[in-house]
């Protein structure tokens, strides 16, 4: 696999280590345990796999390549890089500037760019509108694009289902960019509409099967659904395709859930089915799936808390919470200045979408037992940082070196 040059400060001298450990031990990644580090007074059950994938040093490559190459030059990101505050922060400090936020509003307006400047594609790839209007403003955006392979998988999926007179489905959250990005290239080829979650694809259901009045679509999938989409004609003949960074099991049961609607609507023989419904694989990045499953098998081992690091609107970083929220207290944080002291914490809480501050998080017995994981756009620097101020609250630990030691042994 091709390798990245990440700047040092990104890496960590214990993280790191530990995942080249794994991946030497386990190449075939067959192995989902975490990796159980003994401090005495603290344990850590780390995931199998978490951090930086392989479209996040993708895209920190280009950026920073970016950086060294044209130092003379204006640089500009079309939105945040990648979801981590820390990423995005060190780029604005060395002068690249943002030209829209997270939610695609204009922070810096079109006419004032030149073909003099540099514009990055961030790493969820950008519209099809807005790749024309740089064309315009003479501006190549290929040079530095850092869009996501994966992400581009799924574009060319949705391209192929749509060859096949199929309506594409995006399973997404509808305002991140990523989806905006797909939903772009998707509409260019077939009819396309997003739903955001099962509820959503249950109300499609009853447009497909004409249980609900067809005017009302355009109330219920208003801003989610492709010019001149008539749901009476464009649902006969559908395909889902996701957002790389949903749950796989969600994105599973509304595929699921939509083909045996078009099985019973249509009362379809096994051979049939692909005259209503394509046949195909959820268009989930291996990133996704590796730390999804590394953290169900993470959960199958007892804690008493879990530290899931990354930003606040990584949306595979939120789904990692919502996993693990369902077992155990699950403090979601930036990084490790939100651990304010041995008995104070600032997290953010995903279903009041702000941010809060728990007293004694840490358990009173010992060992304390905490897993620790973070989201694909997270440094491994982060995870240490968290690591080394928890254990900075304990006495008598064993010295990083010689856990170290022992699990190499």
């Amino acid at each position: 696999m091709k390798t990245f040059d990440i700047p040092e400060f990104y890496r960590s001298r214990i993280i790191s280590p530990i995942k080249e450990h794994r991946r030497k031990k386990d190449k075939l990644k067959r192995d989902y345990s975490p990796t159980i580090l003994d401090f005495g007074p603290v344990q850590f059950l780390i995931a199998r796999h978490f951090g930086f994938c392989y479209g996040v040093e993708n895209a920190i490559d280009i950026a920073y390549k970016a950086l060294s190459e044209n130092p003379d030059k204006r640089i500009f990101l079309l939105s945040e890089m990648i979801h981590n505050p820390d990423v995005n922060r060190d780029l604005v400090q060395r002068g690249v500037q943002f030209i829209m936020d997270t939610e695609g509003r204009q922070i810096i307006p079109w006419e004032s760019l030149s073909p003099e400047d540099i514009v990055i594609v961030p790493a969820f790839g950008t519209t099809l509108e807005i790749q024309n209007q740089l064309k315009n403003l003479g501006i190549n955006a290929y040079i530095y694009d850092t869009t996501c392979p994966f992400v581009e998988k799924v574009w060319n999926r949705a391209a192929q289902i749509g060859e096949k007179s199929y309506s594409i489905v995006v399973h997404g959250k509808p305002t991140h960019e990523e989806t905006r990005a797909t939903f772009s290239h998707s509409k260019a080829n077939a009819p396309t509409v997003v739903v955001k979650d099962m509820a959503q694809t249950s109300v499609l259901a009853q447009y497909l099967t004409g249980s609900l009045p067809y005017e009302q679509f355009y109330i219920d999938f208003k801003g989610q659904y492709s010019e001149g989409f008539d749901p009476e004609k464009d649902l006969k003949r559908i395909g889902v395709v996701n957002q790389t960074t949903m749950l796989a099991s969600d994105t599973q049961g509304i595929s699921d859930f939509l083909k045996n609607v078009m099985i019973q609507h249509y009362n379809l023989q096994p051979h049939e089915v692909e005259n209503h419904f394509a046949n195909t694989r959820d268009t989930l990045c291996y990133a996704t799936n590796d730390n999804q499953d590394a953290t169900y098998a993470l959960l199958t081992h007892e804690a008493h808390l879990v530290l899931v690091a990354g930003g606040y609107n990584s949306s595979n970083t939120s789904h990692l919470v919502e996993l693990c929220e369902t077992k155990f207290p699950t403090y979601f944080i930036e990084s490790a200045h939100k651990i304010l002291s041995k008995d104070l914490i600032q997290h953010y809480v995903l279903h009041g979408k702000k941010e809060v501050t728990t007293q004694n998080f840490l358990p009173d017995t010992e060992p304390a037992r905490i897993m620790l994981t973070c989201g694909a756009s997270c440094p491994d620097a982060i995870v240490e940082a968290i690591m080394l101020k928890i254990l900075s609250y304990y006495e008598d630990t064993r010295p990083i070196e010689e856990v170290l030691a022992k699990m190499e042994a």
